[in-house]
């Protein structure tokens, strides 16, 4: 029997790096090698609890971690069409019918292989060409998360947009709405570092929200306009949080101008008290962004066009030969922006 190392969830804020029996593919099947993963504020979710509550009558079990994955096809079933050994690939997780990939189902993608169940061209992977690197590939899932939010933003090019949280999430929405044509983007956060790697990707301005006043800096930017009552407001139309704190979204309330909107795409850790007076006196337009329904294959042309603009995210590269040190940066707030697993050849 052959085997592969695999990582899982182990006890609280640790990983386990398994052997497991390296998948066979069936005739409906490929087997993928990885050569990137990319590490995830969910992993980091399911370390902190200490696996997930997938097990009978929700008991927590260990949960096979990774689903940002890019690789390379090396086996393929008989019946799978429109692929073959060699070609480069990125996943879609949700497209495994034995549950997301990574995130609770069979499969995880920071292993050695990955077995792509019932695999379709399109559906569960789509190939992309060697001008660009795995460890960039990888960052296909989460640019498909902030496309899918910024999607629902429906900004427009004369918009003015401020989005909170310069992680991978934040920073792929800043780099998706200057593709898109976005007039005036700013990006604000409390990490100098990740203020400076917004303007290297594109952002118009940032905001020191620890040291800066952000409506104050933000009518500065975009202008002065007021809400219903009359009440001066900056003129920012949109606020997109991509941090996930109670913080975000009370500055929104009391910052947002008639008609603004708030795309909510990070995970809330807690709930808020929110000023629901202050939405109805600016009619903020609440919006959520959930995963990415249309966008996962949507984003991968764009990312092999402009990969050297992408590949600024990546803050730190580390060999799956040291997995538990990339785990334990991930686990250490402020002391990585995005970690990639590589593969050895």
């Amino acid at each position: 029997m052959a085997t592969m190392k695999s990582v899982q969830t182990g006890a609280v804020d640790k990983i386990d790096v398994v052997d497991v029996e390296r998948p066979v593919p069936g005739p409906k099947d490929a087997l993928m090698k990885i050569r990137a993963c990319g590490i995830c504020g969910t992993d980091t979710f399911f370390l902190h609890i200490g696996g997930g509550p997938f097990g009978a009558g929700g008991t927590m079990v260990p949960v096979p971690l990774g689903h940002e994955p890019a690789g390379e096809i090396v086996e393929v079933g008989a019946e799978v069409e429109g692929l073959k050994a060699g070609d480069r690939v990125v996943v879609n997780p949700q497209g495994s019918p034995s549950g997301i990939i990574g995130c609770g189902g069979r499969h995880g993608a920071m292993s050695d292989y990955l077995l792509l169940e019932e695999c379709e061209a399109g559906k569960s992977v789509t190939v992309f060409p060697d001008t660009v690197p795995f460890d960039v590939a990888a960052l296909n899932e989460p640019m498909a998360v902030a496309r899918h939010a910024v999607n629902r933003s429906e900004a427009k090019p004369g918009d003015k947009v401020v989005i909170f949280g310069a992680g991978p999430i934040g920073l792929g929405a800043a780099i998706w709405l200057k593709l898109r044509g976005v007039e005036h983007v700013v990006v604000a956060d409390v990490i100098a570092s990740r203020l400076e790697t917004a303007l290297a990707v594109g952002a118009d301005a940032v905001i020191n929200s620890a040291e800066e006043d952000v409506t104050s800096r933000l009518t500065e930017l975009h202008g002065q306009a007021a809400n219903a009552l009359g009440q001066p407001r900056p003129g920012t139309d949109i606020y997109i949080d991509a941090a996930g704190v109670a913080a975000v979204v009370n500055t929104t309330v009391d910052s947002a101008k008639w008609g603004a909107k708030l795309v909510m795409v990070a995970v809330q850790k807690k709930g808020a008290d929110i000023d629901l007076g202050g939405m109805l006196r600016s009619e903020l337009t609440l919006i959520a962004s959930q995963g990415y329904p249309t966008e996962i294959f949507e984003v991968t042309q764009e990312i092999v066009e402009h990969h050297e603009r992408f590949a600024k995210l990546i803050s730190h590269r580390v060999p799956f030969g040291e997995v538990e040190h990339a785990f334990e940066l991930a686990l250490t707030p402020g002391a990585a922006e995005k970690i990639v697993v590589t593969f050895d050849e």
